[in-house]
């Protein structure tokens, strides 16, 4: 099943297409979202309480691991590929470049639905837009995530208006180089700043987690999850939209997000050195298990991985981009869960996510997932890199007969 919709211009001719093809995995992605809504609707009315198993102990639960703090990490393909597309000029990465954006795009906007949902009072979700002069570092999360998902609007409209809204193209092109500097930018700082979210919880959190360096951590790991996040992305696209990427692009994007691996895994032996917490990461309790679970099966088998013919393969590429997601999957959650967990735990907390905690989660990757769907059926953001290679190839190829041509035009000219 395919629906499809066309529109008139005013001179009544078809000039719009839009199409969106329905698979039974879709149907199952709108099934999900429409219990989703359900659920948030009723948390909008009726409070967390009513919806969730949080408490005063455990104030923040799988909403703020899983959309937020996941979330942000997970969505951090984009400044990651403008960086080495953009500004280390890697061309050979351009053919991702579009699609790396829009995954970003969309992991920003359910982080900011995720936030919405998940403060208590969210009728005041404005209130941080007006009220100035607070020394808190979700003041400036939230600052950054907003101010950066605009941005991301914005360059995606430079994608948009090739095909709507065509007259406003040449302006966003233009204004591209600044929005991407803006772009690269903003991540650095709210990617950082939640690690230094956990940094300021001196005590609270398990050693094995908490050190000096978590903010830089936090950086690191946003900065290569986003190749694992692209390969799983492009395989999905390749079997749902019938689209490869050339094995050596993806390659080449792994090994440098397997040399930011090895300088994660330098930094974090270093610091356990420095603090002396070896005998924890020894001691085969849960936390050292789940720790050393994230270094060896997020960092090193990826590194292994990335640096052996293995990353030349389909497989090994999926392989790298599996583990790399489940690294920081379980990164995030550790820090908050079983880093937080015992602390917690010991002041009279407990907390286990609730039915409608897991439907509003998996719904908003529903929704997100839906849209990228809709997104790579209607505008070019898979295609436009061939696209322009064979515009450029028949510039050239113009060029060469041009130039054929011009020596036979001088002869004639010279016999006459």
């Amino acid at each position: 099943m395919e629906v499809i919709t066309t529109f008139k211009n005013k001179a009544g001719e078809k000039s719009t297409r839009w199409t969106f093809r329905m698979t039974p995995m879709r149907w199952v992605f709108m099934a999900i979202a429409a219990a989703a809504i359900a659920v948030i609707i009723v948390r909008f009315i009726a409070g967390l309480g009513a919806t969730t198993n949080l408490n005063d102990q455990w104030p923040w639960g799988l909403w703020i691991s899983f959309d937020v703090l996941l979330g942000v990490a997970l969505a951090g393909g984009g400044y990651g590929t403008a960086l080495i597309v953009y500004v280390l000029r890697r061309d050979k990465f351009y053919p991702i470049a579009r699609s790396a954006m829009v995954t970003s795009l969309l992991g920003y906007i359910v982080v900011v639905l995720g936030l919405l949902i998940e403060v208590g009072q969210w009728f005041f979700f404005w209130r941080p837009y007006v009220s100035w002069g607070h020394a808190s570092v979700l003041f400036e999360v939230f600052w950054c995530i907003s101010c950066y998902t605009l941005i991301q609007v914005l360059e995606f409209s430079e994608v948009a208006t090739e095909k709507v809204f065509k007259g406003a193209h040449k302006y966003l092109k233009k204004a591209m180089p600044v929005l991407l500097i803006i772009g690269i930018t903003l991540p650095t700082l709210h990617q950082s700043s939640l690690g230094q979210l956990f940094y300021i919880m001196v005590g609270k959190v398990n050693v094995l987690w908490w050190s000096p360096l978590l903010p830089l951590f936090f950086l690191l790991s946003s900065f290569f999850v986003g190749a694992g996040m692209i390969i799983i992305e492009s395989s999905l696209a390749g079997k749902a939209l019938n689209h490869q990427v050339d094995t050596s692009v993806l390659q080449g994007l792994v090994r440098i997000s397997g040399g930011a691996m090895i300088l994660y895994v330098i930094l974090k032996i270093a610091d356990m050195s420095v603090r002396g917490t070896f005998a924890h990461v020894l001691a085969f309790d849960l936390p050292s298990i789940m720790f050393l679970g994230e270094l060896i099966l997020g960092c090193i088998l990826p590194i292994i991985i990335a640096f052996s013919s293995l990353s030349g393969t389909r497989k090994g590429l999926i392989g790298f981009g599996i583990l790399t997601v489940a690294g920081v999957v379980m990164n995030r959650f550790d820090v908050l869960f079983t880093g937080m967990g015992s602390y917690l735990n010991q002041h009279g907390g407990h907390y286990f996510p609730a039915w409608t905690e897991v439907i509003v989660s998996l719904g908003l990757v529903s929704i997100a997932c839906l849209a990228y769907l809709f997104i790579a059926e209607n505008f070019n953001i898979l295609g436009h890199h061939e696209s322009e290679a064979v515009a450029a190839k028949g510039a050239k190829t113009g060029a060469a007969k041009r130039r054929a041509v011009l020596p036979s035009h001088i002869e004639r000219q010279a016999g006459k």
